[in-house]
């Protein structure tokens, strides 16, 4: 392997652990929230979307190749935000999110 290319490498390795390391997170952060589902007062849609966003995670195809999360990244903190918001106008208790 040519050494020019070590450093790009390096950088694209902890690229890669940062994106898998954030996506982690939104996945803890969306399974702490799942308590949200069973409220009555939030909409089936919210609910729908966090369980696509857990889907569309494992899910095989993807819009880019899996090494770059960014697009499971968007999506996870897209149902997030929308189950956040969601559960704040439905009047949910702020310990649960």
């Amino acid at each position: 392997m040519d050494s020019k290319w070590m450093p790009w490498l390096a950088v694209a390795a902890v690229l890669a652990a940062v994106t898998v390391v954030i996506a982690i997170r939104l996945v803890v952060k969306l399974v702490r929230a799942r308590r949200l589902l069973g409220d009555s007062g939030i909409p089936f849609s919210s609910k729908a979307m966090f369980w696509a966003s857990i889907a569309y995670l494992i899910w095989p195809v993807d819009l880019l190749p899996d090494p770059v999360y960014l697009d499971d990244i968007g999506f996870l903190m897209l149902a997030l935000r929308s189950l956040h918001k969601a559960a704040s106008r439905a009047g949910a208790d702020r310990r649960e999110l």
